[in-house]
């Protein structure tokens, strides 16, 4: 149940590339395709403003036509690609750049390792390179990125703050203010931040780097149904602009569940599930997505089973999770974490706190500030303090805007200055 994240994670790497590369104080493009060039900067332009799904792709597609060898567009192929085929790409615009200009070549290694699990030590070779490229807006918004996933709040908003300065027409880099603002706990400022990047957004775009986030403040703020309503709102522009992101409005409709899920009000989120689903089955996905979507449904439905006190239906539907991982074969293998979430939710909601804690180790709790909450008040009561505060710590570190992440920091903070 990563959907948002994973998202969030494919603008991260899409933003990576979102800038006009030019001569002077700016990398060099290794290309002799003037075609590749002008379809690079509408890439470029859409990513900026907030556009992501198909048409990226369909318009990286058409750079690499023009030059099949350009290192940058085979870079912007990978970027805006979903997992697991955007790897591919990834490597070959590697390779590819080992035969580009010094700067481009060392852009896209510092890339790679920014969108890597030690994307901190991308901060060191980005710096060199906004000072050698000091005009590059680029390379300033994702050495902000990074720097603000480090902790480095004040180093970003600099960085933030020179890449509005070289171009203030876009939305982007005012959404990455808004984020920052948030993880100070500045809910009323992120808003008016967020705002102020929803002016920058072309007409017809349904801006979900923009509604998202502005949700999370109301969650931040014990204000579920405000968070809701936000979300209602952008399901419906969503739905309306063709569900550019590739895929039908349905994680819109699960974020909504999960937040009527942890704030006690199960019948709405089994729900909210349930109408997200019914946008799969006649959507353009293709039949594995299809599968992975049910099985989202079935994941979901089995917490809220689980909260409800339901627990015979709730193992039910793991045993169906669990069975459709397997069947999977090697593709199903990524997804056996989500079923280790699921077993410790259940687990933990029937009081076998030792058996979730087996089960939210094997969640991948580093990588997910929910799941290490669920670890934690496993630990907790267990009587283990030592490592319930090692989790809930996980949790008030994250840097990470995610629902995962607002649906936790409250009591995570609040239970660590009580242990």
């Amino acid at each position: 149940m990563k959907v948002i994240r994973r998202l969030a994670a494919l603008a991260l790497a899409a933003a990576c590339a979102g800038s006009a590369l030019a001569e002077g104080k700016r990398l060099t493009l290794t290309t002799k395709s003037a075609e590749a060039k002008q379809l690079l900067a509408e890439l470029q332009k859409r990513i900026e403003s907030l556009q992501f799904g198909n048409d990226n792709i369909d318009l990286a597609n058409k750079i690499l036509a023009a030059d099949p060898n350009f290192a940058m567009g085979v870079y912007y192929l990978s970027a805006v690609t979903p997992p697991p085929d955007n790897q591919k790409h990834l490597e070959k615009s590697v390779e590819l750049a080992k035969g580009a200009s010094d700067g481009e070549r060392r852009f896209i290694e510092a890339l790679v390792i920014a969108r890597s699990p030690e994307a901190s030590k991308s901060i060191a070779p980005l710096t060199q390179l906004a000072k050698e490229f000091p005009d590059e807006r680029v390379i300033h918004a994702i050495l902000g990125q990074v720097l603000s996933a480090d902790g480095k709040v004040s180093e970003a908003r600099a960085e933030y703050q020179k890449a509005i300065a070289i171009d203030p027409s876009t939305p982007r880099a005012y959404t990455f203010l808004g984020n920052l603002l948030i993880l100070e706990g500045k809910y009323a400022e992120a808003r008016k931040a967020f705002d102020d990047a929803a002016t920058r957004v072309p007409a017809g775009v349904p801006p979900g780097g923009i509604r998202y986030p502005v949700a999370f403040t109301y969650l931040y703020e014990n204000k579920p149904d405000k968070a809701i309503e936000t979300l209602s709102g952008f399901a419906d522009e969503y739905k309306k602009a063709g569900s550019p992101f590739g895929i039908p409005e349905v994680f819109i409709w699960n974020s909504i569940a999960r937040i009527n899920l942890e704030n006690g009000r199960y019948d709405a989120a089994l729900a909210a599930y349930k109408k997200g689903y019914d946008s799969v089955p006649g959507s353009t996905l293709d039949a594995e997505q299809k599968q992975i979507w049910l099985g989202r449904l079935h994941h979901g439905q089995a917490r809220t089973w689980a909260r409800m006190g339901k627990y015979d239906e709730a193992r039910k539907e793991a045993d169906t999770v669990k069975k459709m991982i397997a069947d999977g074969g090697e593709r199903g293998k990524p997804f056996e974490p989500a079923y280790h979430y699921l077993a410790g939710y259940i687990d933990l909601a029937q009081g076998k706190n030792a058996d979730a804690v087996e089960h939210l180790k094997q969640a991948q709790p580093d990588q997910d500030p929910f799941r290490a909450l669920l670890l934690a008040r496993a630990y907790e009561k267990l009587g283990d303090k030592a490592n319930a505060k090692k989790s809930y710590e996980m949790v008030v570190n994250d840097s990470s805007t995610s629902i995962e992440r607002a649906l936790s920091y409250n009591e995570a903070k609040k239970k660590l200055d009580s242990l």
